[in-house]
């Protein structure tokens, strides 16, 4: 298992996409952070203009955490989707090359082959993340400095540079759990389709579905707690103001249960299935 390991995280770090999507999500971070730059200052004098009139706000609202923040918002769609496109292209890319029949020409068995590769998808996405709370959590502070923490959800919430630093942190950290179940459902999808187009946008439509999916009331309490579209946003509660613990591991277990769920779908049509 250790050399199915390494050579499917060597085979990852060398292709070349694997590149391209890190430098993909680095663009996009720059580009918040310029616009944040030229713009961000205009969009808090927005947001805040009714509160100026009656309240008396001191120091920079725009800084490294509202920056972190806005970070954190590619969670939605850019992040999963490339995330997607490299993990499915883990399997896509052997079936395209032929190499998947030469790998079972050796004494390999089949279901340990594909685990070693939802392993390394998930190594992938926690590397991935954690590249994005480093980098943003140094340029965030070094250009814009710490601050205070302004965010509009259900309404204007305050938080203090240290508490939102730490709400910052566990919001990565729920939202690591969301991408990791968007890296294995891509996986199971390669699984399934095996051809490279067909994959990436059937995960594109399903990544589309469960955005949309996320913001509908589904009528009840119950679904609306354990759809697994639904979890995709529960990073949000670390900046709500009283953060709801409970609500946030209940998603975490659920979100686990998922994750683990179409893994195993995914190996159990893969080991049952002919190589070809």
């Amino acid at each position: 298992m250790k050399s199915l390991l390494f050579a499917e995280c060597f085979k990852l770090f060398r292709q070349s996409k694997t590149y391209y999507a890190v430098a993909s999500l680095l663009i996009i971070e720059g580009i918040i952070l310029i616009s944040a730059y030229f713009e961000g200052t205009n969009i808090i004098n927005i947001l805040l203009d009714n509160l100026r009139k009656t309240f008396y706000l001191k120091g920079n609202l725009l800084n490294g955490n509202l920056l972190q923040y806005l970070v954190l918002n590619t969670l939605w769609f850019h992040l999963p989707l490339i995330i997607m496109i490299v993990v499915s292209g883990m399997l896509t890319a052997e079936y395209k090359d032929k190499t998947v029949q030469t790998i079972f020409l050796q004494p390999v068995r089949k279901w340990k082959w594909i685990l070693s590769k939802y392993i390394i998808a998930v190594g992938f996405t926690a590397f991935i993340v954690g590249l994005l709370f480093i980098t943003s959590y140094w340029l965030c502070n070094v250009f814009f400095g710490k601050g205070d923490l302004v965010v509009y959800l259900d309404g204007l919430s305050f938080f203090s540079a240290k508490d939102a630093s730490n709400r910052i942190q566990w919001a990565f950290l729920a939202g690591t759990i969301s991408m990791v179940f968007f890296a294995v459902s891509s996986l199971t999808i390669a699984v399934i389709l095996k051809d490279v187009t067909k994959t990436w946008i059937v995960c594109a439509l399903f990544l589309i579905i469960c955005n949309v999916l996320l913001k509908i009331d589904l009528g009840t309490d119950w679904l609306n707690q354990f759809s697994f579209f639904k979890l995709n946003d529960t990073w949000q509660y670390f900046f709500q103001y009283d953060i709801p613990y409970s609500r946030i591991w209940l998603n975490w277990l659920i979100s686990l249960f998922y994750i683990i769920t179409i893994a195993s779908v995914g190996i159990i049509i893969f080991q049952k299935r002919d190589i070809g």
